[in-house]
């Protein structure tokens, strides 16, 4: 899980969005009121929110393209459990909510290099073994 998640008050532009988004190398930001996690925005939304409905990101604000309500996981579900969840909503970026606050981020990536990782102790453990 990420814990370093960026989030962004929902009255920003999606001009700032993008900069946010640049500036951390990331490919999402989560959308935050009065610090409560409301909604998401994604690169896809970017793209078909804005780019292909030809809205000017200077005047567009976030929370007008976000992807809402914002589904996710909390700290205490398995790894069998957010994928579940995600194969069952369509998404690639499972925020993990704590009591109301946001506490990470899973991601298709994060669980892709964690099998990696799995299969690569396993494999040398049975090396090991021989």
């Amino acid at each position: 899980m990420i814990k370093d998640v960026v989030k962004i008050d929902g009255n920003v532009t999606v001009e700032e969005v993008a900069m946010m988004m640049n500036e951390h190398e990331i490919g999402c930001v989560i959308i935050v009121q009065d610090e409560n996690p409301i909604g998401i925005i994604t690169e896809r939304d970017m793209l078909k929110r804005v780019l292909l409905e030809l809205k000017d990101p200077k005047t567009t604000k976030a929370f007008q393209i976000m992807s809402a309500p914002l589904f996710f996981g909390h700290p205490r579900m398995t790894i069998q459990d957010a994928v579940k969840r995600m194969t069952e909503k369509k998404i690639k970026k499972l925020p993990i909510i704590d009591e109301g606050r946001l506490v990470g981020m899973i991601t298709l990536t994060d669980l892709a290099r964690s099998v990696a990782y799995l299969e690569h102790i396993f494999s040398k453990m049975q090396n090991n073994a021989k």
